[in-house]
């Protein structure tokens, strides 16, 4: 085969800009997944990532906790210390009641998130040639890192978020004083239909919201550093040059995006779990 023949072969199996997006966007699935949100099937790319995600924020506050010491703490100690503290003021001062489990509650859901979150520092091709040099690229043909970038897996936690909402509603009010809201509140029995559309309306916004926000966030970052890792298929070197500033640039300002909305998803979590503490 010539010269020409091996560029014009490369050439037609190159994907395009868009290919290239629409196949980073796609997920490792039961089964085939064209849409870019399908709640019908079951990421396990998701799955996997958010469980490695929570499974290593376990084992760091593990070890924060087992070599905690009454001295001088180390700057591991100190950090996971001023932590604790800044979520516990957090929590203390929208949560008016028992916060023994509702504190930690939130301290796990802010260092879950973050590093959720924080998988989107990876390179975005990293996985696709380590599955290519391994030679199982066509087992997993898709393949996405961040779970906060699948409103799948945004929208499970924000449903775990809801569940607890009712718990504590019922908890603190009672199976009566509940439905008595419910019915109720805010504009009084006599309007019950209204009461109960606006209360339901407003539970299902929260958790909507909740979800939405966060993977909003991800996903626009997320396909952000896919149109910077496209400067690199221009093969010149001022494409190769603003994909390293371009991409550098990004990554610095994507690391307050990263912690903004864990502290974000953290504080309104304990705020509905506050309200549901209160009566209206």
């Amino acid at each position: 085969m010539t010269t020409e023949a091996i560029a014009g072969a490369a050439a037609e199996h190159a994907p395009t800009a868009s290919e290239y997006i629409v196949h980073h966007l796609g997920h490792f699935s039961t089964q085939h997944q064209e849409k870019i949100i399908d709640f019908s099937i079951l990421n396990m790319d998701t799955l996997f990532w958010s469980l490695f995600s929570g499974i290593v924020g376990c084992l760091v506050m593990y070890l924060a906790a087992r070599k905690a010491t009454a001295g001088v703490p180390g700057r591991f100690q100190a950090a996971v210390e001023m932590l604790y503290e800044m979520v516990d003021d957090q929590a203390k001062s929208i949560v008016h009641g028992d916060r023994s489990f509702i504190a930690p509650l939130a301290l796990t859901i802010f260092v879950w998130v973050a590093l959720m979150n924080s998988l989107d520092f990876l390179p975005v091709d990293m996985f696709s040639a380590l599955f290519r040099l391994v030679g199982i690229e066509h087992i997993f043909p898709y393949h996405r890192v961040v779970p906060t970038a699948d409103l799948n897996g945004t929208m499970g936690i924000a449903l775990g978020v809801f569940a607890l909402m009712m718990y504590y509603n019922l908890k603190i009010k009672g199976l009566g004083g509940f439905i008595h809201e419910l019915f109720a509140a805010p504009f009084g029995i006599w309007l019950a239909p209204f009461n109960l559309l606006l209360n339901v309306i407003e539970f299902a916004a929260k958790t909507v919201s909740l979800a939405m926000r966060l993977f909003g966030n991800m996903f626009a970052g997320e396909l952000l550093f896919l149109l910077i890792a496209l400067l690199a298929s221009t093969a010149t070197v001022f494409g190769f040059a603003g994909q390293v500033v371009a991409g550098t640039v990004w990554a610095i300002f994507h690391i307050l995006i990263v912690f903004l909305q864990a502290f974000i998803f953290m504080m309104l979590t304990l705020v509905y779990i506050g309200q549901a503490h209160e009566g209206h």
